[in-house]
C-alpha cells in the first residue's frame, strides 16, 4: 500500500494530514522518550549526520526545518553547524508546544522560531531559505511529490534539501528481528507510554510503505 494511503487511525478516504495531527497531539509528551526507544538511541547520530550533509552556516544560515516536532532538529542545526536562523513548522501545536519548552531552556545564540504550518502548503516565500531540512517526516505527508515541490519552491537556487528517513532493513539476517521489535515491542511499549492505542503501529507500517532509501 502506497504510504500516503495509510493513516493513524484508519478510515477509507480519510484526512491523513488531520489525523497525523491528531496522533501527534495525543502522544506529543511521550514523543521524545520514544523516539529514543525505538531507535535505539541512533537517533541522535542519525540528526547530527544529517545536519552535517546540509553544510555550514556560512552558507546556508537561513533553514527550514519541516516537521520539526519537537526541535530536535533545529535546536542540532544551531549546536552542531551554528545555523543563525532556524524556522520550524509542523501540523501539531502540541508537539510545537514541547520544541518550544525545549529551545527556550537551550537558551541558544540563535532565532529559533517554530510554528504552526502544513508542510503541502507552505506559507513562506519563494526562495526564503538557504536550506530546507526534513527528519522522520516525509512518511506522514498526504501527498508526498506536492511536499517536496513545497519545499523546493522556498529554496533558494543553489540551496540544499536533506530529507532523514527511516527505512526496513535489507539484511535477511536482520529483518526478521526488526519486524518482530516494530509489530509487537514498540506497539505495546507506545501503549504503555503514550496511551495511544494505535499511534505506535501506525508509525511501523509508515516506515514499510515509504519510498526506500534509493527508491524516493
Amino acid at each position: 500500500m502506497e504510504v500516503e494511503k495509510i493513516t493513524p487511525y484508519g478510515g477509507e478516504g480519510a484526512d491523513k494530514a488531520g489525523q497525523v495531527r491528531d496522533m501527534f497531539d495525543a502522544i506529543a509528551p511521550a514523543y521524545d522518550f520514544m523516539n529514543r526507544c525505538m531507535t535505539l538511541g541512533m537517533d541522535r547520530s542519525w540528526r547530527r549526520k544529517a545536519v552535517r550533509l546540509l553544510g555550514p552556516a556560512s552558507e546556508y544560515p537561513r533553514v527550514l526545518d519541516v516537521a520539526t516536532g519537537t526541535g530536535d532538529i533545529a535546536l542540532e542545526l544551531v549546536r552542531t553547524n551554528g545555523t543563525p536562523a532556524v524556522t520550524g513548522i509542523d501540523l501539531s501545536e502540541g508537539m510545537l508546544e514541547v520544541g518550544r519548552r525545549k529551545v527556550a531552556e537551550a537558551a541558544l545564540p540563535a532565532d529559533i522560531t517554530l510554528r504552526t504550518g502544513d508542510c503541502l502548503d507552505l506559507d513562506l516565500p519563494d526562495a526564503s531559505f538557504d536550506g530546507v531540512i526534513c527528519a522522520y517526516g516525509v512518511r506522514n505527508f498526504a501527498d508526498i511529490p506536492r511536499g517536496l515541490r513545497s519545499m523546493w519552491r522556498v529554496l533558494r537556487p543553489g540551496g540544499r534539501v536533506v530529507i532523514l528517513e527511516l527505512s526496513t532493513p535489507a539484511s535477511p539476517l536482520v529483518k526478521p528481528f526488526y519486524d518482530l521489535y516494530t509489530r509487537a515491542v514498540i506497539p505495546t511499549l507506545g501503549r504503555m507510554v503514550s496511551k495511544d492505542v494505535r499511534a505506535y503501529s501506525y508509525l511501523p507500517e509508515s516506515i514499510a510503505a515509504v519510498p526506500q532509501r534509493t527508491g524516493m
